[in-house]
């Protein structure tokens, strides 16, 4: 019985019998922990150097990815940066052509404005020899201001009246030509002038100096139309130069000057005007508006 039993025991199957415990922390010192896998055992160092790879491989193809994104982006802008390029090189050659062109332009002005000078100085300089021209050509004139004009009148036989009213007594040879000429303002009231062509500059100097003579020796009665025996109110006679148009019109701006300045004196001697401001003090010649307006 006993053997039976035992034999019983022996024969029976038995039971692979396995405790499960949870799982233990590792200790710091303790070798790594195994997995396992079907087809072996890794270790924390190889998963890690696992996952090294992976995340390079990644890594790899990120930075191939923005490489090429950035190589397409940079090309554009390379492209655009090239054509700004030549543009700006194109710019600075049209620049350079213009600081050419005005460098030359410059240059130009310079000499064109030299030749201008030059030939502004020759043409007054011929404006004033042509006025003097113009002038001489009136040497031997004298012209008479307010003389009363009527019709039918004899003008020889007044200038030769007049000129014995003064004391010059011209004879009719003495007059070359005498006529009235017609006014600057139509609408003025004043007669117009005579103008009378003498035989010689000095016979036309005689005169004026006669009727100058004859006004300081008559001052309450100066040369009028009374003298010659001209009917109607009494009016002042004036004989002066006959002036060419240039002269008469500076001479008319010294009388204005004069009044504004208090110069007493504005005369006319052979073409020439003078000021002065008192009997005592020098004649200024006027030769052109800029000498009057330098007066002061």
């Amino acid at each position: 019985m006993d053997n039976e039993s035992c034999n019983k025991t022996e024969n029976a199957p038995q039971r692979n019998e396995r405790t499960i415990r949870a799982n233990k922390r590792q200790a710091l010192s303790s070798p790594p922990k195994t997995t396992v896998t079907a087809e072996g055992v890794l270790s924390r160092d190889d998963i890690r150097v696992i996952v090294q790879e992976v995340m390079k491989t990644e890594l790899s193809k990120f930075n191939d990815t923005m490489k090429s994104m950035l190589s397409k982006e940079l090309q554009s802008i390379n492209s655009k940066i090239d054509s700004m390029d030549n543009s700006m090189k194109f710019i600075n050659s049209q620049y350079e052509d213009i600081l050419k062109k005005l460098s030359t332009s410059e240059h130009t002005i310079l000499v064109l404005q030299k030749e201008n000078a030059d030939i502004k100085s020759v043409t007054n300089s011929l404006k004033v020899r042509l006025d003097q021209l113009e002038q001489q050509t009136r040497s031997n004139n004298v012209e008479i201001q307010c003389l009363p004009e009527k019709k039918q009148e004899d003008l020889l036989k007044i200038v030769t009246d007049l000129s014995k009213a003064v004391g010059c007594d011209l004879e009719n040879r003495d007059v070359l030509h005498c006529t009235r000429v017609a006014k600057l303002k139509p609408d003025n009231m004043r007669p117009r002038s005579i103008i009378v062509q003498l035989a010689s500059p000095r016979l036309r100097d005689r005169f004026l100096a006669s009727t100058i003579t004859f006004n300081k020796a008559n001052k309450e009665n100066k040369l009028n139309s009374t003298h010659i025996g001209c009917p109607g109110p009494k009016t002042a006679i004036y004989v002066n130069e006959h002036l060419s148009p240039t002269y008469k019109a500076l001479h008319a701006a010294a009388r204005i000057k004069a009044k504004e300045l208090g110069y007493k004196f504005v005369c006319v001697r052979s073409g020439r005007i003078f000021m002065r401001k008192v009997e005592e003090s020098d004649h200024i010649m006027i030769k052109n508006m800029d000498t009057l307006n330098k007066l002061n």
